[in-house]
């Protein structure tokens, strides 16, 4: 028994000299990943070899993988917004059901801004940036269709209409921006109706009794405000959404890029929103039937711009 209480007392002492060496941190870097998502990143010549647990040398700092920010932009000509139109219609042709399907939902659109317009005016201007909102996010199908068109595939009509789910956190983020957009241009809208008029005019009156000087400065004013709002969702959305449908993009990255686009090839974008405005105003003139062909050609023509303006 002695010497079975020595042993024991003399493992416990051991055991409490014994000093445990803390795990060394070190940075774990995702080597192959890094070098096949960046083949054309310089990297450091010669590159270090990685060590025999994986990690990458210390001292090596991974390469740098180019965001949406860093992609090339193709120079437009102003014949190449036609161009789009004709692929844009080619596509409608290969795939006529699910054009048409968002075609009524966009005179659907139509039907429910003029019942607003003779209900409640004031709200017009409003339900304009709300549908301004959904046309995009309608669009998402026919981007989808043109895709799959592309690669040589027949889209059907459940992937097009889920087609959001492919980028859905990062749609939402874009969503959010739209919408703090869209409410800003009604408050806007609404300010600018109630500092310019006493009341609600009566839109039944004749023309004539229009145009005078407190209804031609609204009018003025209210155009103003909305060219405003209207045009900085034009930059930032004009080849966002296919470019957050077609890559792993953040939102925000995809709105400044967008932008970037619009900025430096104003002259271009400039008339395919000319050709945007033109076509939409012309499909709402037979009770807004128009946008049954108007609407898929403009979704499925904003596909083919973003795959002109972006390279691969």
């Amino acid at each position: 028994m002695g010497v079975a209480s020595r042993l024991s007392q003399h493992h416990l002492v051991s055991r409490r000299r014994v000093t445990r060496r803390k795990p060394v941190v070190r940075r774990k870097l995702a080597w192959n990943d890094a070098i096949g998502a960046a083949p054309d990143v310089a990297l450091p010549t010669p590159l270090p070899e990685p060590n025999a647990d994986g990690l990458a040398p210390l001292g090596f700092d991974a390469p740098h993988v180019p965001s949406a920010l860093d992609f090339p932009l193709t120079t437009l000509g102003f014949g190449d917004p036609l161009r789009w139109l004709a692929a844009g219609w080619q596509d409608f042709r290969r795939a006529p059901h699910i054009g048409l399907f968002f075609g009524v939902c966009f005179v659907l659109m139509g039907w429910a801004l003029v019942g607003t317009f003779r209900r409640a005016p004031e709200y017009t201007l409003a339900l304009s940036a709300g549908f301004l909102l959904m046309g995009p996010f309608l669009c998402l199908g026919l981007y989808h269709a043109s895709r799959e068109l592309e690669e040589g595939h027949r889209p059907s009509f459940g992937s097009a209409l889920t087609a959001w789910r492919q980028s859905g956190a990062q749609l939402a983020i874009f969503a959010a921006v739209l919408l703090v957009l869209e409410m800003l241009w009604g408050r806007a809208a609404m300010i600018v109706f109630a500092i310019s008029l006493d009341g609600v005019p009566d839109f039944n009156q004749p023309l004539a009794s229009f145009l005078t000087e407190e209804y031609i400065t609204f009018a003025l004013i209210y155009t103003l405000v909305g060219a405003v709002f209207a045009g900085l969702i034009y930059a930032i959305s004009v080849v966002s959404m296919p470019l957050l449908l077609d890559r792993q993009v953040d939102a925000v990255s995809a709105g400044l890029l967008s932008m970037r686009l619009v900025l430096t090839q104003t002259g271009v974008m400039l008339w395919w929103a000319a050709l945007i405005a033109g076509l939409t105003l012309l499909a709402l003139v037979p009770g807004f039937l128009g946008l049954l062909l108007v609407g898929p050609l403009l979704g499925h023509a904003s596909w083919h711009a973003y795959r002109a303006a972006v390279p691969r």
